[in-house]
């Protein structure tokens, strides 16, 4: 097990950072991509360092550790700094409102606001790492046939009789 959790654990660093970016973390609305590329590295790496060839079951461990790694790191950064900037992101949401559509971005920038708390901030921050642990272990069941190029189970050929 000792072999996995390096892996996992840098696969899960790259996902959790890249799921507490401002701005960087919207590429998770394209179905959760960093959690999927984050299973994949760890993948990756395990593969490249595994004596043995790697299986659909190591793919999921280490995307689910992966996914796990990178949930208390999107929880533990993730809620505060979507807290602190909350009041940025609608700034820029209702300035693009603006330019798109004047008379609705007044409406847009109430609502927006009336849905701002703490309390909805952890829940949508426990939901997230939820879903970077199941997309993680998806990217790392996905990340086994993509660079896992040994063949396994291969028997050596039977021996020839030239006499």
């Amino acid at each position: 097990m000792n072999n996995k959790l390096k892996p996992a654990i840098i696969g899960g660093v790259v996902l959790g950072l890249l799921s507490v970016i401002p701005f960087i973390n919207w590429a998770n609305i394209c179905c959760c991509l960093w959690a999927i590329l984050g299973g994949a590295l760890a993948s990756y790496l395990y593969i490249k360092n595994s004596p043995v060839p790697a299986t659909p079951g190591d793919g999921a461990i280490l995307g689910a550790i992966a996914g796990l790694v990178g949930a208390v790191i999107s929880v533990v950064i993730g809620i505060p700094v979507s807290i602190l900037m909350s009041g940025v992101m609608i700034g820029i949401v209702v300035k693009l409102m603006e330019s798109i559509n004047p008379s609705q971005a007044e409406m847009m920038r109430t609502q927006m606001e009336a849905g701002q708390s703490v309390v909805r901030a952890i829940v949508n921050g426990l939901i997230v790492a939820v879903l970077l642990v199941i997309f993680s272990t998806l990217g790392g069941l996905i990340g086994i046939p993509i660079f896992e190029k040994r063949k396994r189970n291969v028997m050596p050929p039977p021996p020839q009789n030239f006499g």
